[in-house]
């Protein structure tokens, strides 16, 4: 080990919630280190974390190139544009993929240099303290232990197997295996109707697989609106995603060329399904483990999430948690939040997270993206409220995309107005919900967007009518 270097800040990872924590805190004036172990291809260090290396951004890069063929295959021709022997490399697209990855891994690595964050490749446990500052160890290619009077854990998470079921990401996949099959599947089962499984299900059901998803669930998007929900559950049924409900999943046997699934269906029958793959998105567990927790009394519940307070403090003095192996939605974008929090609240500033405005999406064809509380939740609340709504298919710009599926959703205080949430099905949902997050931050009621000029043509002209429609006074309708 290298002789002990000291920092006034220490993050240990680097997905969204460390990497931009490390950042707040050297624009703050502390002299920060990061540590992170993700490695990639040549033993590079892979910076961003699950997001960036198997998460929200591979997904995405793979989600645009399927899009891009799906339209090529079946939407083109209404353009006039004429296509003949169309195929798709599924190598070159993973290629793609990777270079995307690859940017961004380096990007922040620009960013840590940009900032003068010094970053150690490895992982980071606790060792101990030294008067009011906490030793931590650096475990791999940066071997060393560093010292620092604030340490702030970002570790993230790791996807969560079935019981008894361990990933080989051969045939049964988690979500890193999902983004690099190699070919196209004739027959592929997904296990879980979130996030993940939907939108893994229609990256390859658009290149030909036939993708069969189990949910546990009886319910659709149980966390989503209900309209939204049901208009979801319609378009995917439409684009071929075979959704089973309600199901029990027993015994899965992995054979050399193909996985065999034993469930029972909603209605207590017993079925078996066999697939070429299957991908497991059953959710994500806290990645506490090799820490070093125990050695300093840090407190861990039996879920493996680490107790903090409102403020992200643990039961330690100046050591600190954030994102996922916290309470909270396991989102990227939450993470940040927490992290420039925290890095504000080291430097005796307010940082502040509000969790009511935190804006979830899936990027889907179509869409789904939502904030604040839909229209069941209020229900169940007893709160008074208002609805308005509004489909894509009346709006010019929709219509001259070819894309006129789904509605913008505006529910409202039924005394103030003001908005409690704002629910988006149809093209762009996951920029469009942008409005409705600092609408309410805004403490905005519906009338305030219904009064704002939206340029014409404009999807976004969707969003306004939907808020003049909680007054019942839409235009173009």
């Amino acid at each position: 080990m290298a002789e002990q270097k000291s920092f006034d800040v220490v993050v240990i990872g680097a997905g969204p919630g460390g990497y931009v924590a490390a950042i707040r805190a050297a624009q703050l004036g502390f002299k920060t280190a990061c540590i992170d172990d993700w490695t990639r291809a040549g033993g590079k260090p892979a910076l961003g974390g699950t997001c960036t290396n198997v998460g929200c951004i591979p997904s995405k890069a793979l989600l645009q190139s399927t899009e891009n063929y799906a339209h090529a295959d079946h939407a083109f021709a209404e353009h006039g544009i004429g296509i003949e022997g169309l195929s798709m490399n599924v190598g070159r697209m993973l290629a793609r993929k990777d270079k995307v990855v690859a940017q961004n891994n380096d990007g922040i690595a620009y960013l840590f240099r940009k900032n003068g964050i010094t970053f150690f490749h490895g992982r980071g446990a606790f060792a101990g303290k030294d008067g009011d500052k906490w030793r931590v160890s650096v475990e791999g290619p940066d071997a060393t232990s560093i010292s620092a009077r604030d340490v702030i854990i970002a570790t993230g998470s790791v996807p969560r197997a079935l019981p008894g079921v361990a990933f080989d990401n051969s045939r049964i996949l988690d979500n890193a295996g999902a983004l690099a099959i190699p070919d196209v599947p004739k027959r592929l089962g997904v296990v879980g109707a979130g996030v993940v499984g939907l939108e893994m299900g229609s990256v390859w059901r658009r290149l030909g697989s036939d993708v069969t998803i189990l949910e546990a669930l009886p319910t659709f998007l149980g966390a989503a609106d209900e309209a939204v929900a049901k208009e979801a559950a319609k378009a995917f049924a439409k684009q071929g995603l075979a959704i089973r409900l309600g199901v029990t999943i027993g015994a899965v046997r992995v054979g050399k060329d193909h996985v065999a699934v034993d469930y029972t269906d909603a209605s207590g029958t017993a079925q078996t399904a066999t697939f070429d793959r299957l991908i497991v998105s059953i959710g994500r567990v806290p990645l506490t483990t090799g820490l070093g927790a125990d050695s300093v009394g840090l407190e861990v519940d039996s879920r493996g999430l680490i107790d903090v307070d409102a403020d992200c403090r643990t039961n330690l003095a100046n050591v600190w948690a954030i994102g996922d192996v916290v309470r909270g939605p396991m989102l990227a974008h939450k993470a940040e939040e927490e992290g420039i929090a925290v890095a504000e609240r080291i430097a005796g500033q307010h940082g502040h997270v509000d969790f009511n405005t935190i804006p979830w999406v899936i990027y889907t064809s179509p869409e789904i993206a939502w904030v604040g509380k839909t229209e069941q939740q209020l229900k169940g609340d007893g709160v008074a409220y208002r609805a308005g709504s509004f489909p894509f298919s009346a709006n010019g710009r929709a219509r001259a995309l070819g894309d006129t599926t789904g509605f913008v959703k505006f529910v409202a205080d039924a005394a103030t107005d003001r908005i409690l949430g704002m629910h988006i099905i149809g093209p762009w949902a996951s920029e469009l919900i942008a409005e409705g997050v600092v609408a309410m931050e805004f403490g905005a009621s519906s009338e305030d967007i219904a009064r704002i000029c939206h340029a014409h043509p404009t999807l976004s002209e969707v969003t306004r009518e939907a808020a003049l429609a909680v007054d019942k006074r839409t235009l173009n309708l």
